[in-house]
């Protein structure tokens, strides 16, 4: 009889060990849960009281209102120097409360162009070379190089002349929109070079960046005319403080048009013409196209000649 107890014995012992087990399965189960839990709403808390990209805190407002920073892109530097330009022109913008950044034409490579979102300027002068289609680097063109980038379009090869055996990397429209880092703030854009404002694709595209406002030329300009038309308005936008439109129809007045391609200085989009420097810098405007009704431009639309000049040329 005590030999058939036995094995009784043990499947006794063997399911109450079974048990205990499954007990403290279930506490660690409970505990791990209690634990996910806490976390959970630990971290949700958190996120509820950040400030979102749309409503920035206090202190980030007032950094951003409080230091205006202006960048002089001078890839002219290389073929048309004009110290005199950068000195007047970097005067101007720190009497006007700008700190200055100062990139001459070896540092305009790919790269610089990718990044220049990143440094969130103000005001950006780009004193390139352009052509209908592109804004010039000084990076010489490399088919191997940025393969994604050439596949897309998103490069032409860039040549002072036809004839040039060397060209270089021309960063077009496509680029701006889908190679530049993050997004400029609300910044003015003055481009210097040829046919910025013939079509409408690169302004557009800077636009949906998040610049404010393009400033360019209607068709080919001389160096030394975009350099003196330049300097004129600047001092009426941010010295006089005038309107846009008005800071261009005093600069026609002053310098008139390029006398050789008779181009003139005009701006994108048409709606920026009303905005003062105050407007801007403090971010009361409120453009139309963040609406998404108005940035639904076609690529047809952006192709066409911008024809607002006349509105400030005199009889």
């Amino acid at each position: 009889m005590k030999t058939k107890k036995k094995p009784t014995g043990m499947k006794h012992k063997i399911r109450e060990e079974k048990k205990r087990e499954e007990r403290i399965a279930l506490a660690v189960l409970a505990a791990i849960l209690i634990a996910i839990i806490f976390i959970s709403g630990f971290f949700i808390n958190s996120m509820e009281n950040q400030p979102t990209s749309s409503q920035p805190s206090t202190s980030q407002t007032v950094n951003s209102t409080s230091q205006l920073k202006a960048a002089i892109v001078d890839h002219l530097s290389l073929t048309y120097p004009n110290q005199t330009f950068i000195e007047t022109t970097t005067n101007t913008l720190k009497q006007a409360g700008y700190t200055v950044d100062y990139y001459p034409g070896e540092n305009v490579t790919v790269e610089f162009y990718r990044n220049l979102p990143t440094h969130s300027y103000s005001l950006i002068i780009l004193r390139v070379h352009s052509t209908l289609q592109s804004l010039f680097t000084s990076e010489p063109y490399d088919k191997t190089k940025y393969t994604w980038e050439q596949l897309t379009k998103q490069f032409i090869i860039a040549k002072y002349n036809k004839e040039d055996e060397e060209g270089f990397f021309g960063i077009t429209a496509q680029f701006v929109s889908s190679s530049m880092k993050e997004r400029f703030q609300s910044t003015i854009i003055i481009m210097m070079g040829c046919n910025g404002l013939t079509y409408a694709d690169m302004a557009q595209a800077f636009i949906e960046k998040g610049a404010k406002v393009y400033i360019s030329w209607s068709d080919a300009v001389s160096a030394s005319h975009t350099d003196t038309a330049t300097t004129n308005l600047l001092q009426h936008l941010l010295i006089k403080k005038l309107t846009l439109k008005e800071s261009l129809k005093q600069t026609f007045n002053d310098v008139g048009a390029d006398p050789t391609y008779n181009s003139l200085l005009i701006y994108y989009p048409l709606e920026a013409g009303d905005y003062t420097i105050q407007n801007i810098e403090s971010n009361l405007v409120t453009s139309s196209l963040r609406n998404p009704k108005q940035n639904s431009l076609s690529k047809e639309r952006n192709r066409q000649p911008l024809n607002s000049v006349t509105v400030w040329k005199t009889p």
